[in-house]
């Protein structure tokens, strides 16, 4: 097997395991419903993941490090603002999660699971990293709003993006009027311009 073969095949499964863990829930998934859910046999899931804790951490890690890629891939046109920066982080997650319930289970676990732990951190620290240089690049175009330079009003700014990604996804997937577009309108009066 070739690893563009191999990476194709965890790829198929790592699809498979986001659908079953989204329609069921982590705790209610079992590795025979992302064999259903992907046509493999469990030999083949077993051959790529240790188990569904693997699995539902490469799912996370997939999920989240898009969102740095795609914040990087905006900075092509010029620094994105901080609003940018958030509608871009909400408006993936929206796309890769169906409701984003998965999401705030991976946040529940990650407080209760060793494994999952580690890899919110990992996959948040590197996020935080792409949050970090975009407002810094952004703060540096900006020197009216960071007195203090743009390393510093991006450290000052970066848990309050965090906490905004975090309160959309959030809502968005335990309250069933929530509007995404006037929580992002009320995200632009708060947030600097």
């Amino acid at each position: 097997m070739t690893d563009a073969h191999r990476e194709a095949r965890r790829a198929q499964i790592r699809a498979a395991a986001l659908r079953a863990f989204t329609a069921k829930g982590y705790q209610r998934t079992s590795i025979s419903d992302v064999v259903a859910e992907s046509g493999l046999s469990a030999g083949a899931i077993y051959g790529h993941y240790d188990g569904k804790q693997a699995l539902f951490a490469a799912v996370a890690e997939e999920v989240l490090s898009r969102r740095g890629a795609e914040i990087e891939d905006a900075s092509g046109g010029g620094p994105p603002s901080p609003l940018t920066v958030l509608t871009i982080l909400t408006g993936g997650m929206t796309r890769d999660l169906e409701d984003g319930r998965l999401l705030v289970q991976l946040w529940a676990e990650s407080t209760v699971d060793e494994v999952i732990h580690d890899v919110v951190q990992e996959v948040v620290g590197t996020l935080r990293g792409v949050l970090r240089g975009a407002l810094r690049t952004w703060y540096a175009t900006r020197p009216d709003l960071a007195p203090d330079g743009p390393d510093a009003a991006a450290e000052l700014l970066l848990p309050v993006m965090l906490g905004l990604g975090q309160g959309f996804l959030m809502q968005r997937a335990m309250l069933d009027d929530f509007d995404p577009e006037r929580y992002l309108a009320a995200a632009a009066a708060v947030l600097p311009a």
